[in-house]
């Protein structure tokens, strides 16, 4: 049986992080140390899709751990609207596995002519979005062919949780970040055997994926590859938003997605999911709690002890398989989806 291009780039992502970990250490640390000179009260992202989705974990590492506010830039006020606000206080980041997108290069450039520090994280680094920074974070992945972003995306989250322990100096959660690719690589042998039950859900029309705090993030991804890879409309949610509203959808067989490892959202979730279960929804559930994966229809376990900051490294894995095999299973073409193209230029 020929294994998909996406199923091989998939099963290098644990790989491709501990490259990129052994490589741009001391890079990051060099970046910090330069950094010092500037009076940074602030992190300001530009990123589009998948890269977006690594900005919102960003947003959670940053505030916990170095006690910074993350902002989303609003690319079209650079280049829309020609009116770029004021950067002053700004660390400038771009995230893009390309660097090519002219919106995304805008914000940095704005940053660099305003003189605020500027860093692209890309897995291009001849790209434009690296010639507009002062610092590079070469992910490193290799290229990558499948249209679905799947390698660069985790590496991108490393890239930010490696940024994170530099800027805080912190010698203990660099030593756990050194551990996550042997933790992605047990995730992955582990759900693999797991995703022949996904076929259920083939003629599915519609879901929904949940998560909160640093996995929040991860919701967003899933759903995001899930529509990419499926066709199927899937939105993101925190489970405090989803009480707003969005959980009136729910009815008997309605998938619903649910994110939950341990750590300080872990009990929320729990309640949220039994709650969802009860008005019928059939859970799928990423966890290594017993307790919630109880719930679940198809549950796929994570393994345990992962420190809730690095869990969106290992919890996105299981929803890039699922979006993966339900692609397959609809008959869809999982390296090429219709409509869709690797390089996406946005102004």
């Amino acid at each position: 049986m020929t294994i998909s291009i996406l199923q091989q780039e998939i099963d290098e992502q644990p790989a491709a992080v501990e490259r990129f970990l052994a490589d741009q250490s001391a890079t990051a640390d060099r970046l910090v140390n330069d950094l010092k000179r500037h009076n940074i009260q602030y992190v300001l992202i530009a990123a589009r899709g998948t890269s977006d989705n690594a900005a919102r974990y960003a947003q959670y590492v940053f505030g916990a751990y170095n006690h910074l506010q993350v902002a989303l830039a609003t690319p079209s006020l650079y280049t829309l609207y020609g009116t770029p606000p004021d950067l002053r206080g700004a660390l400038v980041v771009g995230i893009s596995q390309s660097g090519q997108s002219p919106d995304i290069v805008s914000v940095l450039a704005a940053g660099r002519a305003q003189g605020r520090p500027t860093l692209a994280i890309t897995n291009a680094p001849a790209s434009p979005l690296a010639q507009a920074a002062d610092w590079i974070l070469p992910l490193g992945c290799g290229e990558e062919k499948a249209v679905a972003a799947t390698k660069t995306y985790t590496t991108s989250l490393a890239a930010l949780a490696l940024l994170s322990t530099a800027l805080s100096g912190d010698a203990a959660r660099r030593s756990e970040l050194a551990r996550v690719p042997d933790w992605m690589r047990q995730t992955l042998s582990s759900i693999e055997p797991r995703m022949a039950r996904v076929e259920r859900y083939r003629y599915a029309g519609r879901s929904a994926v949940i998560g909160r705090g640093f996995n929040y993030a991860t919701a967003f991804e899933v759903a995001l590859k899930i529509k990419e890879l499926t066709r199927v409309v899937t939105e993101s949610y925190s489970s405090a938003d989803f009480l707003h509203g969005p959980i009136s959808v729910l009815e008997a067989g309605f998938p619903l997605i649910v994110v939950a490892p341990s750590g300080q959202t872990l009990n929320d979730l729990t309640t949220f999911a039994a709650e969802a279960k009860r008005l019928g929804a059939e859970l799928i559930v990423i966890s290594d709690s017993d307790g919630v994966l109880s719930l679940a229809q198809l549950p796929l376990a994570l393994p345990s002890s992962i420190p809730e900051w690095l869990s969106p490294l290992m919890a996105v894995l299981p929803g890039q398989l699922f979006a993966m095999h339900l692609a397959a299973a609809k008959g869809l073409n999982v390296d090429a989806p219709a409509g869709l193209k690797k390089v996406t230029e946005t102004r």
